[in-house]
């Protein structure tokens, strides 16, 4: 229990507090219906096309971001933020890293409709990974700033494992993977306009190789 509250202590306040947004409404809404079940999800505020576009409902847009399809979705994409929402957050700081984190998920969730728009076909949407896809953007956008070196950190690792999990939204069934390539796009541009040529933290979060 120590060594949990000394790593929850560790985190960045921004990355922890989004974390356990999603984490306690995932448990609530599990609590109460089931939540891989998309009539249920539609519900309570995930994305779907027609009623983004035909009843002015876009706050699905945001309202997605802290929705999740059953416990093993929750898990990977709260896993990935946690380590990679903090190692950016200290980077580059609170706002900045907000920022990030929200117009990147809302740019993805955009795309994901504009594909959509653009075929026809319409599905239930929700999650944090466009959200997290623009935190690997962004970390991409330092990696490629620094000359393939990120400081504190394993920029290599951290590139292949984007673009491993970018490949891997394309060939899956179920994954909605352009929302995570509009988020990993928007990440890697805000991330150009707000930081820049500026100076980032050196944060250890990884080993070096």
């Amino acid at each position: 229990m120590d060594e949990l509250r000394d790593f929850l202590k560790s985190r960045g306040k921004i990355t922890l507090t989004l974390v356990m947004m999603n984490i306690l409404i995932f448990f609530v809404m599990d609590f109460t219906g089931n939540t891989e079940n998309g009539a249920y999800m539609l519900e309570h505020g995930a994305a779907y096309g027609p009623l983004i576009l035909e009843n002015g409902e876009y706050y699905r847009l945001l309202t997605s971001m802290f929705l999740h399809f059953g416990i093993e979705h929750l898990f990977g994409n709260m896993l990935t933020l946690i380590f990679l929402g903090d190692l950016l957050e200290k980077m580059i700081g609170k706002v900045r890293f907000t920022l990030i984190y929200f117009l990147g998920g809302l740019a993805g969730n955009i795309l994901s409709l504009a594909k959509e728009m653009f075929t026809g076909s319409y599905a239930v949407s929700a999650g944090a990974s466009g959200a997290i896809f623009a935190v690997m953007g962004a970390l991409v956008f330092l990696a490629v700033r620094h000359r393939g070196k990120i400081p504190g950190t394993s920029s290599r690792r951290l590139i292949f494992m984007a673009l491993l999990t970018l490949a891997d939204g394309f060939v899956s069934t179920g994954v909605d993977y352009m929302a995570h390539l509009g988020g990993m796009l928007a990440g890697f541009l805000l991330a150009l306009i707000l930081v820049g040529r500026r100076s980032v933290k050196v944060v250890p979060s990884f080993p070096e190789e």
